[in-house]
C-alpha cells in the first residue's frame, strides 16, 4: 500500500490542506495514520462526504439558490451570498459602503444615511451588482460566452456616472489603454480577438477544474477588456462557472485582497498562490453550506 501526504491529498480531492487534516483528525479517511505529527494517507482513500448531507443529494447548492431567490426567502443561502459576494467584490474595488449598508440595501431596496456622506455610485453599483449575483444564478449551466460576459458588466456599470462619459464602453469592451497593478493589459485593437482565443480555449475543456476556472480569470484580468469593472465582472465569472461544474463557490473576502493580488500576479510561475487563497475562501464557503445543510 502506497501512502501519499496531506498536500498530495489535498491536490488530488482538489480541497485545502486543513480540510484534509480534519478528515483524519475526525477519523473519516480510512486507514489514515498519523507518524509524529505527519499524516499518512492510502493512495485510494475516499473522501469523506459530509454527515448531514448524506441523505439530502436532491439539495444541491444551484438548486437552493434558485428556489430562494424565487421564493424571495431571507435569511438562507441565497441572501448571505447576495450580501457577501457584492460587499467584498465591491469593497475590493473602492467601495466605502460598509457590510451593513450592504445588507441594508439588498433587504430594504432603500439607503440607510449615517453621519458621513455616502457615494451615489457605490450604491448604484451595490444594487446593480446584486441583480449581476441573479443572472449567473440564473445561466449558471450555460456556456460563457462574450454576449454573457459583455451583459454583466452592462448591469454592473449601468446608471453610474462612468456610464455617461462618452470614452467609457457600457457593456463593451474597452476604448481606451489601460493598466492593472502597473503592468500593461490588452490594447483595445486587440481585446475582441484575445477574448475570443480565451474562450475558445476555455470552452473546449468539457470537464472544468478549480484551477481551469482560475487560469481563465487569471487570463482575463490580463487582458483587463473593459474600461473598468474587471476585477468584479471577473469573480462573478468564476462563482458562476464554479456552479456549472460543481465546485464549492467561494468569496475572496476584502482583508485577503493582497493575497489575491499577489496570486493573480505570480500565477505563471506560482499557482500556489491564488490557488491557497482561494481554496481558503472555498473552506470558509462550506461552513455556510454546512450551516444550510446544503450538499457539496
Amino acid at each position: 500500500m502506497r501512502y501519499l501526504s496531506v498536500a498530495e491529498i489535498a491536490k488530488l480531492w482538489n480541497v485545502s490542506e486543513r480540510s484534509v487534516r480534519n478528515y483524519c483528525a475526525q477519523g473519516r479517511v480510512e486507514g489514515a495514520f498519523l507518524t509524529g505529527k505527519t499524516w499518512n494517507i492510502p493512495e485510494n482513500a475516499e473522501k469523506p462526504f459530509h454527515k448531514s448531507h448524506q441523505n439530502e443529494k436532491s439539495r444541491t447548492l444551484l438548486n437552493v439558490l434558485r428556489e430562494e431567490k424565487l421564493s424571495n426567502l431571507h435569511g438562507g443561502i441565497y441572501h448571505k451570498t447576495q450580501i457577501d459576494l457584492t460587499y467584498n467584490s465591491n469593497h475590493i474595488e473602492g467601495s466605502r459602503l460598509t457590510h451593513d449598508q450592504t445588507r441594508y440595501i439588498f433587504e430594504t431596496n432603500t439607503v440607510g444615511i449615517e453621519n458621513e456622506p455616502l457615494n451615489v455610485d457605490d450604491i448604484i453599483e451595490t444594487s446593480n451588482h446584486f441583480c449581476c449575483i441573479d443572472m449567473i444564478i440564473e445561466n449558471a449551466n450555460a456556456m460563457l460566452s462574450e454576449k454573457f460576459i459583455k451583459e454583466l458588466h452592462f448591469v454592473l456599470k449601468n446608471g453610474t456616472v462612468d456610464s455617461r462619459k462618452g470614452w467609457f464602453a457600457v457593456g463593451d469592451y474597452k476604448k481606451l489603454p489601460n493598466e492593472v497593478g502597473g503592468m500593461a493589459t490588452t490594447l483595445p485593437k486587440e481585446v475582441t480577438k484575445e477574448m475570443k482565443m480565451l474562450l475558445s480555449e476555455y470552452n473546449a475543456k468539457k470537464e472544468k477544474t478549480l484551477e481551469d476556472i482560475l487560469d481563465f480569470h487569471v487570463k482575463f484580468e490580463r487582458i483587463h477588456p473593459f474600461q473598468d469593472g474587471n476585477g468584479r465582472v471577473g469573480r462573478l465569472i468564476m462563482f458562476k462557472e464554479c456552479l456549472k461544474h460543481k465546485i464549492v463557490p467561494f468569496i475572496i473576502e476584502d482583508q485577503f485582497k493582497m493575497f489575491y493580488y499577489r496570486g493573480l500576479k505570480e500565477w505563471k510561475h506560482e499557482k500556489g498562490f491564488l490557488m491557497d487563497t482561494c481554496l481558503a475562501a472555498q473552506d470558509k464557503y462550506k461552513t455556510y453550506l454546512d450551516y444550510f445543510r446544503i450538499i457539496y
